[in-house]
Parts: structure tokens; C-alpha cells; sequence
């Protein structure tokens, strides 16, 4: 049997810091230091590394978005697999969004980092790489993040604590693999239908709002009038907004909508999603033009919404959004996948 080739891709984030703060890193110094504190990683394929950039994922940007799917998408053909080290903070954004460019995934994308450096005692850096690795050996043509020993699909993957080792959730969707004193690969990996290639790019200019009792619809008027060409809506429950007097954000839904800006709602609720036909205030929003953003995460409907601005307005992201692109599902409340 062949040698699986696997292609390391460096972002940054925790997993390649001294201490608590991130220094410069070398190709040349940081493969070495890699292959010297994982060595298993030489018995699971060949292992290529290369450094795209060294920041704190806070500092991740759509641009950058674009150039780890632009590096994948060139060297698609010559891997077996792919594994993308990212601080845990932007990892499910910077997910969604390679899932989202790459139509037709053949390949395995896996996600992963850490929340103590590599070189600390008592660092899940190396067994979230060992594990990353080896699934980026198998027949897993999805982008994932693997973390404390569960492969979730990106798309569906939130950040679930800051002090924990197993720091990613997906509360709507199972994991994809588990690794144990086996590796289980569930049937819930999807498979390509489309010829692979690089799709679309993001649209920038789209703001996320969380509702409060007390949010005041001025709020909306004023991104609307500065420029902005998406909102994404946390909604409460199932989808609800306030429906009563001044503080009714229905008219201001509907000013943005025909003002060309386009409005998804999803939950605060992290099981289950939104359903804009259960309660009425849902239905208000719905009738003013919202789209409903079904059960997708925050950080999925966010980049959604980017993806789909870059091809198009209100009718088009309306569109998009009533599909299932890449398994990030959007369904009503209640259809778990």
C-alpha cells in the first residue's frame, strides 16, 4: 500500500506558541519542532508542512479565508488528505467557510489546534494532531474539526469552552468519526456530487446582532443606512422578535429588506433552531422578508450569508438559504441531523 500523503497547513493559534504568547516561526524550525515532540506522526503518512500565516484567530479575515481555500483547492489533487491547524477562537468561521468553497470535496479537511501549547506539559496539542492526521488519511471527503477525539462536520461546529480539552460541540448534528481505541467512521459522512472545484468568495459587509429585551429598531435603520449588506439576526426560541409597539423590529426587518439587505434569523439557542411559522412574531418577521436560518450556527449562517451576498442579493440569498449546500442543514427546529 502506497504512503498516504498529508499536507499541513499552519494558520496559527495556541498549538504553535511558547507560553501564552505566539512567537515567529520558521518553515525549516517549525517542522522540526513538530516531528520532534509527535513523532508518530512519520508513521502515519507523509507529512508536509507549510506555514500560510502565524496570527491569533482573532485576527482571521475573509481574505484569509480565501487563501486557505485558494492552498487547498491548488493541491487537492496531489494530497490524500488535509489538515489545517487554527486557533480554536474563529476555528468553526474559518471552517464553514473552506466548506463552503470547496464544491465536490474529495479530499478530507481536517480542522484542529489546541488549548495548550504543543511544548507545555499536559498539552492536547498531540493527541489532537496525531488524530487529525490519521483521519486525514481515511475516505472522509468533508471539512471537519477534530478535537478531543471527535471529528465534527465544520459546518456544524461550535466553540463550546474556553478551560476544557474537548472544546467544540455540534449540537445539531453528530460527530462524523470518533477516535478511541478505535477509529469510527459513522454513516453520516457525506459524498460529493459535483465535480471539485473552488466556488465563490465573501461578501464582507454583513453584521451579526443579538437581541435583548429593550433592543431598540434604530439600530437596524442605522446599518442599513451605512452600507451593510447582510444581517444575521440571534433571535429568541424559535425565531421570535419583538412585535409590540416602539420597540416592533418588523418595520425596520422590512425597511432593510427593501433597501436590498438581506436578513437571516437564527436562534440564541444553540439544540433545535428557528421556525418562523410556530409563533407569530416569527411569522411577522418572515412576512416582512426575514429568512429563516433553520437550525444553522451562528458562525454558519454568518458565512452563509457572506457566500451567498458574493453571488448575488436578497432573492439569491433567499435561495441559498431555503438549500443544504454542504451539510450545514437550516432545516426547521426539530429535524436534527
Amino acid at each position: 500500500m502506497m504512503e498516504k500523503r498529508v499536507l499541513m497547513l499552519h494558520t496559527g493559534g495556541t498549538l504553535g506558541m511558547s507560553g501564552r504568547r505566539p512567537t515567529p516561526l520558521k518553515p525549516d524550525t517549525y517542522t522540526h519542532a513538530l516531528l520532534s515532540h509527535v513523532p508518530e506522526l512519520r508513521q502515519l503518512g507523509h507529512v508536509e508542512v507549510r506555514i500560510l500565516c502565524n496570527l491569533d484567530s482573532s485576527n482571521m479575515t475573509p481574505a484569509r479565508w480565501m487563501d486557505v481555500g485558494t492552498t487547498l483547492a491548488e493541491e487537492h489533487a496531489k494530497f490524500d488528505g488535509f489538515v489545517v491547524i487554527h486557533g480554536t477562537d474563529t476555528m468553526a468561521y474559518t471552517a464553514s467557510a473552506c466548506a463552503f468553497l470547496l464544491d465536490g470535496l474529495r479530499k478530507p479537511v481536517i480542522f484542529t489546534g489546541s488549548q495548550r501549547p504543543l511544548g507545555e506539559t499536559r498539552s492536547d496539542a498531540r493527541s489532537n494532531l496525531v488524530g487529525a492526521v490519521e483521519l486525514a488519511t481515511k475516505d472522509i471527503p468533508e471539512v471537519g474539526v477534530f478535537f478531543d477525539s471527535q471529528l465534527f462536520r465544520g459546518v456544524r461546529t461550535v466553540k463550546s469552552s474556553v478551560w476544557e480539552y474537548d472544546a467544540f460541540a455540534s449540537p445539531n448534528c453528530g460527530p462524523l468519526a470518533e477516535v478511541g481505541v478505535d477509529l469510527v467512521i459513522h454513516d453520516r459522512v457525506r459524498r460529493p456530487s459535483s465535480p471539485f472545484k473552488l466556488a465563490g468568495g465573501f461578501e464582507s459587509r454583513v453584521v451579526c446582532l443579538e437581541l435583548h429585551p429593550g433592543f431598540h429598531p434604530a439600530i437596524l435603520d442605522s446599518l442599513v443606512q451605512n452600507g451593510v449588506r447582510g444581517l444575521v439576526l440571534r433571535a429568541y426560541g424559535s425565531g421570535n422578535v419583538p412585535v409590540v409597539a416602539d420597540l416592533s423590529l418588523v418595520p425596520a426587518i422590512e425597511r432593510a429588506v427593501k433597501a436590498g439587505i438581506a436578513v437571516v434569523i437564527v436562534s440564541q439557542v444553540q439544540r433545535g433552531g428557528v421556525d418562523l411559522s410556530l409563533y407569530e412574531s416569527g411569522a411577522h418577521a418572515r412576512s416582512a422578508g426575514a429568512v429563516d436560518g433553520g437550525d444553522l450556527t451562528t458562525s454558519a449562517a454568518v458565512v452563509k450569508l457572506m457566500y451567498a451576498l458574493q453571488g448575488g442579493g436578497v432573492e439569491h440569498v433567499r435561495a441559498l438559504f431555503g438549500q443544504d449546500l454542504r451539510g450545514e442543514g437550516g432545516v426547521p427546529a426539530g429535524r436534527v441531523g
